[in-house]
Parts: structure tokens; sequence; C-alpha cells
């Protein structure tokens, strides 16, 4: 058997592992073996920052909410459930880009939230929150007809494919 020589194979991983270490501060952009473990290392870390990014911003936007309830005298947590009660679908982050550039808005949302927890609901809201509780019930109903077809077909399947292997082995005794 002739033998095999891997130098250029090799030459080009170490190469291709040295340019993506490229920017690394001392032997990790120079040396492979510290620019592999560096490499592997950065992968976990920007796979784990990925999902602590979401969670961070999130406690950003509720910073900076409930800053500004305070400023309109009610805490985060009564604001959040106010505008719940009210039937107002909005998320975190537009609340919080609402606290800092539009302070006018926000604090009708917070009077709306005031008088969602007081229980003075403005007609509209009464409104939308039946037809939203209407839409879930229907979401519900057609998710259950969904279901049910697909049972019905994969019955359907298995009985053909019984009925064609006793026709096959009928005729294969005859």
């Amino acid at each position: 058997m002739a033998r095999v020589k891997t130098g250029y194979t090799t030459k080009q991983r170490h190469k291709k592992i040295l340019k993506q270490a490229k920017g690394y501060f001392g032997s990790k952009h120079r040396l492979y073996k510290t620019a592999k473990e560096q490499l592997m290392h950065s992968g976990v870390y920007a796979f784990r920052d990925r999902r602590a990014k979401k969670r961070d911003f999130r406690k950003l936007w509720i910073t900076r909410i409930n800053a500004e309830c305070r400023v309109n005298d009610i805490s985060y947590s009564r604001f959040i459930n106010g505008l719940s009660k009210a039937g107002v679908i909005i998320n975190r982050k537009m609340l919080s880009e609402m606290a800092v550039s539009d302070k006018k808005a926000f604090a009708n949302l917070v009077k709306l939230a005031k008088d969602a927890l007081e229980g003075k609901m403005p007609k509209e809201a009464k409104v939308a929150k039946e037809t939203k509780k209407e839409a879930v019930k229907e979401e519900k109903k057609e998710t259950v007809k969904k279901a049910a077809p697909k049972k019905e077909t994969a019955k359907k399947e298995t009985t053909k494919k019984t009925a064609a292997k006793k026709t096959t082995t009928k005729k294969a005794s005859k």
C-alpha cells in the first residue's frame, strides 16, 4: 500500500481555523491549538448569549416602563394588570418605546389602565374583550376540526392497505 502524505490538507485545515481566529488576542490567533480551543469556546459563548440577549432586553424594557409608570403614580405590576383588564394587547418593547419617546401616549395608556383597575372600562374596550373571547373560542373549534380529519384519513389508509394485503395473500394461495 502506498504512503499517504497529508501535509496539504493539514495546512489547509490549520489555515481555515487561523483565519476564523483572526483578531483574537495573543497566541489565540497565532497558534493552531489555542486558536481552535478559543473558537470552540467562542461558539459556546455565542450560543449562550443569543438567548441571554433576549432576557437582557426584556429587563431593559421593563425598567423603562416602570420608570415612566412611577412618574405617572402607578407601579409596573398594577399598570400591566390594568392593561390586561382593559383588553389592551401591546408588547413590552413597544411600551418602552412609548415611555421613552411619546410620553403623552404613555400617559393615556396609564389612565386607561387605572380606569380598568377601578372597574371603569370604556365601551370600546368591553367590545374588544368580548370579540377576543369569541375569536379564541372559534380558533379552538377550528383546531379540533382540523385534527379530526387527519385521524380518519389515517384509518382509511390502513384499511386500504390491509385489504390489499388480503387480496394478495388470496392470489398467492390459489
